[in-house]
Order: structure tokens, then sequence, then C-alpha cells
């Protein structure tokens, strides 16, 4: 299943979720805690993407697939003491294999056949 331009859906979801990630963590350097996005960040950076829109990729699963081979981290923020049972959103960040993946992935797009 590839796109109209060529591109596989999926691989472009990853690299797409990665950009966001890297692109939060050198707009908020110093800052980790914005460093990381909610899940609910990325729906709303990558709602218009094409292959989310139009191909209908699942952006959980996408990410799942992302943490699951080390390519982003999730962490789940600690409740406070005596807090009722809320739940808190997992935040996501990008690892350093990650971004050699992202490094690797535009290297390969910028290479002439």
């Amino acid at each position: 299943m590839t796109g109209a331009n060529g591109a596989d859906p999926l691989r472009a979801t990853f690299i797409a979720i990665l950009q966001q990630l890297n692109r939060a963590e050198s707009v908020h350097e110093g800052n980790t805690q914005e460093q990381m996005l909610e899940l609910d960040d990325l729906e709303h950076n990558l709602k218009r993407f094409w292959a989310i829109d139009e191909r209908g990729v699942k952006l959980p699963q996408a990410l799942g697939l992302l943490v699951r081979n080390g390519l982003v981290q999730a962490k789940v923020p600690a409740p406070p003491p005596n807090a009722p049972r809320a739940r808190s959103a997992a935040r996501y960040g990008i690892t350093s294999q990650g971004k050699q993946f992202l490094v690797e992935s535009v290297h390969q797009t910028d290479r002439i056949a």
C-alpha cells in the first residue's frame, strides 16, 4: 500500500511523528517537560497529514510501534500523593535511535536514484 507519490503511508507516519517530537525537543530545549508531547498534541499536529487523513493510518498504533522499537520513549507522570486514581496522559519524546532513523530517512529521500 503506497501513496500517490509512491510513499509507504505507515513509514511516512513514523517519520512525521519523529519530526514532530524532534521539533518539540529543539524548540523547548532546556525544558524537559515541554520537550515531550502527549498523544492529543500529536493528533492535533498531524490531523491533516495525508497518510492519516487519506489512508487511515492509526496514529496511536504507529506511535506504539515506535515506542516498542525504541525510537520513541513514553513517560507517564506519577500521580500526586493522596490524589484520587486519575489517569495521567503519557508524554512521548524522541530517543537517540529515533533521531538516527530520522536522519537516515531524510538522507535516503535526498539521494538521486
